[in-house]
C-alpha cells in the first residue's frame, strides 16, 4: 500500500508542474477523504473545487493498487453527480487530466440524457471507472437489473452544486439513492460541494442522512478565499419618470451600452426567457453594429446553439450574451469581464453565483452591475450591496415527507431487482426527508403501489407493483 505522505507528494508535484499552488481547502479535503471521512466542501465557483475531490479519489485508487501502472481492475469506482448536463464535459476533462498525468489506466465516462444508446449499451457491458452523471440518470441506473453488481466496488460519490439541489425534489431523489448505495457498497464515501448558503451544517446533514456515527465522522470544509465582489448600481438620471413596477428595464438600455463597449465579454442576466429575447432584440435594433458579436442563451434554445454560445464565450468571440439562469451554474467557461443583472435576482446566493462568473478564477475581483427595472428594485439594490458586504446568504430549506418522490423511487426498485419492504424501510428512515415516517404511513404507501390504495383498488391502472410469494415487491 502506498503511504499517505507519498500520495500528497504526488498531488503537490502535479500542481507544481502546472505552475499552481494547492489551496489549504484542497489539501484539507484530500486529507479528510483519504482518512475515510464523508463531508461537505463549501467553495465558490472557479476556485478549484473539482481538483479538491477528483484528486483524492484517484489517490485513493493508487493507494489500494500499488501496481496501478501495469495492473488495472475494471469497474465503477466513483460517481460525480452534477445537476446540469452542461457541466459534464468540463468535469470529465479535469478528471482525465489527472488520471492520464498520474499514469493510471482509469477511464472516465458520462451518462446523461445526451448519452447515445450505443454508449449506454457499452457502459452496461463495461462501466467506466469514474462516471459523471445527473440525479435522474442515477435513478435510471437503479432501475437496471443487477444494479448492485454495478455499484458494489464504488468507493466515492460526489454531489456537485448541492446548494442547487437541496430544497428540491431532485435533492430528495439524491437522498434516497444515497441511502441505497450506502448499503450496497461498504466503503462508500459521500461528499457534497456547495456554494455559500445560510444553513451549511444542515445541508451536510441532509446529504449524509441522520445516522449519528456518519455525522460525527464527517467534516465541513470552508474555502477561505478572500473573493472581492464589487456591486455597482445603474441608477436612472431622472427619478421622476422612473416606473414603480412591472417594467423590463429597457429605459436604461443606453446606460448598459458603454459597459458592453468597455469590456471584452459581458453577460446580461435576465429573469425570464421573454425578457431575455426582448432585451436581445432591442439592443440589436438600436445598435446594429453588435450583429454577429452578440448572442442569446436560454433553456428553450436548441442544444447545438447553446453549446456554440458557451464555446464562443470561452474563446472571447462574443462581445455580449443576454441570458437567463441557464448560464447560472454549470456552464464552465473562461471568466467574462463583466456581469450585468437586469432586475432583482430573487436571492443573494444567486446574485453571488452570477457575480462569480466575472473574474471566475482564484484571486480575481468580480464586478457585477445591478440594473433596477423599477423604483422598488432600488431598495433591493441597496439590500444586495449590504448582503454582499456582510456575506449574508439565505437558507435552502430541505423537504420533509415527500411521498410522491418515495413512491416513484419504490417503483424504480420494483422495476429492477424488486425489494423487500422491511429492508428498504430501514434505509428510507435513515434519510433526512423521511426520518419521521411511521409504519402506518409506510403500509399505506405500499398499498398504494400494489392496489392504488384502498380507495382506488377497483381500477387496474393503479396496480403498479406485484408481491411475490417470498414477500418481494
Amino acid at each position: 500500500m502506498v503511504k499517505r505522505q507519498e500520495l500528497y507528494d504526488i498531488a503537490e508535484n502535479w500542481f507544481q508542474e502546472q505552475n499552481w499552488k494547492p489551496f489549504k481547502f484542497q489539501k484539507d479535503t484530500w486529507k479528510a477523504f483519504l482518512q475515510g471521512k464523508d463531508g461537505l466542501l463549501n467553495a465558490p465557483t472557479g476556485s478549484g473545487k473539482t481538483y479538491a475531490l477528483w484528486f483524492p479519489i484517484v489517490l485513493n485508487y493508487i493507494k489500494n493498487n500499488p501496481n496501478y501502472k501495469t495492473k488495472h481492475k475494471k469497474g465503477l469506482k466513483a460517481i460525480w453527480i452534477t445537476p446540469l448536463r452542461a457541466l459534464s464535459q468540463e468535469i470529465k476533462q479535469s478528471a482525465e487530466r489527472i488520471t492520464q498525468d498520474l499514469g493510471t489506466q482509469m477511464t472516465v465516462g458520462i451518462r446523461s440524457g445526451d448519452t447515445t444508446t450505443k454508449e449506454r449499451a457499452q457502459q452496461k457491458k463495461n462501466m467506466p471507472d469514474l462516471l459523471i452523471t445527473t440525479p435522474e440518470s442515477l435513478q435510471l441506473l437503479l432501475a437496471t437489473k443487477g444494479y448492485d453488481k454495478i455499484f458494489k466496488d464504488c468507493s466515492a460519490i460526489v454531489v456537485d452544486e448541492w446548494h442547487e439541489i437541496l430544497g428540491t425534489k431532485r435533492g430528495v431523489q439524491m437522498e434516497l439513492a444515497l441511502s441505497r448505495l450506502k448499503n450496497i457498497s461498504s466503503q462508500l464515501r459521500i461528499w457534497g460541494i456547495s456554494a455559500t448558503i445560510g444553513n451549511l451544517e444542515q445541508a451536510r446533514d441532509v446529504l449524509l442522512g441522520i445516522d449519528s456515527k456518519t455525522i460525527e465522522n464527517s467534516v465541513l470544509i470552508k474555502a477561505k478565499l478572500n473573493k472581492k465582489i464589487t456591486v455597482k448600481s445603474i441608477i436612472p438620471k431622472k427619478m421622476e419618470t422612473f416606473p414603480w413596477r412591472g417594467h423590463l428595464g429597457l429605459h436604461l438600455l443606453e446606460d448598459v451600452v458603454p459597459i458592453i463597449n468597455n469590456s471584452k465579454t459581458t453577460l446580461l442576466f435576465t429573469n425570464t426567457r421573454s425578457q431575455c429575447e426582448i432585451w436581445f432584440q432591442k439592443i440589436l435594433e438600436k445598435h446594429p453594429e453588435y450583429a454577429g458579436e452578440m448572442a442569446m442563451h436560454h433553456g428553450s434554445i436548441n442544444k447545438e446553439t447553446r453549446v456554440w454560445v458557451e464555446n464562443a464565450i470561452r474563446n472571447e468571440q462574443l462581445k455580449a450574451v443576454v441570458c437567463t439562469s441557464s448560464l447560472d451554474l454549470g456552464v464552465d467557461f473562461a471568466p467574462v469581464e463583466t456581469v450585468v443583472q437586469i432586475g432583482g435576482p430573487k436571492g443573494v446566493a444567486r446574485f453571488l453565483q452570477r457575480a462569480g462568473r466575472s473574474g471566475h478564477s482564484p484571486g480575481k475581483e468580480s464586478v457585477i452591475y445591478f440594473l433596477p427595472t423599477h423604483a422598488i428594485e432600488l431598495i433591493e439594490a441597496s439590500a444586495l450591496q449590504k448582503a454582499v458586504k456582510m456575506n449574508s446568504v439565505e437558507d435552502r430549506i430541505p423537504y420533509l415527507n415527500s411521498y410522491d418522490v418515495l413512491l416513484q423511487y419504490l417503483t424504480t426498485l420494483a422495476i429492477s431487482d424488486g425489494f423487500y419492504p422491511k429492508e428498504i424501510f430501514k434505509e428510507v428512515k435513515q434519510t433526512f426527508c423521511y426520518q419521521t415516517l411511521t409504519e402506518d404511513q409506510w403500509q399505506w404507501l405500499l398499498n398504494f403501489l400494489v392496489m392504488g390504495s384502498q380507495s382506488l383498488q377497483s381500477y387496474d391502472e393503479y396496480k403498479k407493483v406485484e408481491i411475490e410469494e417470498d414477500g418481494k415487491f
